[in-house]
């Protein structure tokens, strides 16, 4: 259930709404969309009494939500929501480029390529301190290092910093020293994560699961807005088909179906859903052009030699052709770099 109030509702008003929608026994989630505040009712709403709702002062309207992702549909609020990360929005018109190495591998290669790749036009930096790797033999990561590593990065580059939490036990860590906080495939349903996500201050970046559908995805999503945290940014990253030439097949139809179901920001991981360099910049102009706010890439100076993913890394040259290419498509579908 929505309830819309006016745009002359008072905050007297709202308050009274909203407790009297507790005392019958609904969990209340405010949305600004605009001027107006909407109330989605969540939990027990059965006893919840439309009829003396609707005649509250303030109140303007009262909808059913027929979605199960009361919270992230466009049922609850039809303008896209933007979220910020620092200084920069994800959602509008200019376009979030997230880009780095895939783990964090030294002070000297985070400092030098995090200012290269900045000036390119990469808005935020990404790199891996946790790494949940396939193989239990594979690099995992330099942990807390890893993550000051970044810190340091972010206050001498001045660019907002991004990387994973792979579980509860280490997401208080990432959280003190990151401005985005990655939830990668594997724990799209990890709902004891997704819970602690709801309760952090920092936006999250959500990855879909490689088998997951789009309605389990966005029911993910609603795990951590239903806790208290409505800054979520979906990231399409590619899904497992029969396909065998690509480590996975990025599904560029979840990306307007996202964008049709719900209200919350759709960013593309074409490195991971390729696993392949040469594929980067054609998959990453298709995700603009069909409605992408922003891309997630792997960079490296030496992608042979790095620690984790080099296969579907690209070079610093690539990232230039790569913005090159993408500036072109941003023009042309009303965005910007």
């Amino acid at each position: 259930m929505l309830v819309i109030m006016e745009e002359s509702a008072t905050r007297k008003e709202i308050k009274r709404v909203t407790e009297l929608i507790k005392k019958m026994g609904g969990d209340v989630h405010h949305l600004t969309d605009d001027k107006t505040t909407s109330m989605t009712i969540t939990g027990n709403s059965d006893g919840v009494e439309r009829e003396f709702l609707a005649k509250m002062p303030g109140v303007k309207d009262i909808k059913d939500v027929k979605q199960p992702y009361k919270l992230g549909s466009r049922e609850s609020k039809a303008k896209d929501t933007i979220v910020k990360v620092g200084k920069v929005e994800v959602g509008g018109k200019k376009l979030a480029i997230i880009a780095g190495s895939c783990a964090v591998e030294t002070v000297e290669g985070t400092n030098e390529g995090g200012r290269l790749l900045k000036m390119l036009g990469a808005n935020m930096l990404r790199g891996g301190a946790f790494k949940p790797r396939t193989s239990p033999y594979s690099f995992q990561g330099l942990g807390k290092r890893g993550l000051e590593i970044l810190a340091d990065a972010r206050e001498l580059i001045d660019i907002p910093v991004v990387s994973e939490a792979v579980d509860t036990d280490s997401f208080d860590l990432v959280e003190e020293y990151v401005d985005l906080i990655q939830i990668g495939a594997r724990n799209m349903q990890n709902f004891s994560l997704l819970k602690r996500a709801g309760k952090s201050k920092r936006p999250i970046l959500l990855k879909r699961g490689i088998s997951a559908t789009i309605r389990e995805y966005l029911l993910a999503a609603e795990y951590i807005m239903s806790g208290g945290n409505a800054n979520v940014i979906l990231c399409e990253r590619g899904i497992r088909t029969f396909n065998e030439y690509t480590r996975f097949t990025l599904d560029i139809s979840s990306i307007p179906e996202l964008k049709q179901q719900s209200h919350l920001p759709v960013m593309v991981d074409p490195s991971h859903a390729s696993g392949r360099r040469d594929m980067i910049i054609p998959l990453s102009k298709a995700a603009i052009a069909a409605g992408a706010d922003g891309i997630m890439v792997e960079v490296h100076p030496f992608p042979d030699k790095a620690l984790s993913d080099g296969y579907q890394s690209i070079t610093f040259d690539h990232f230039l052709a790569l913005m090159d290419e993408i500036a072109k498509i941003a023009k042309a579908v009303g965005r910007s770099l």
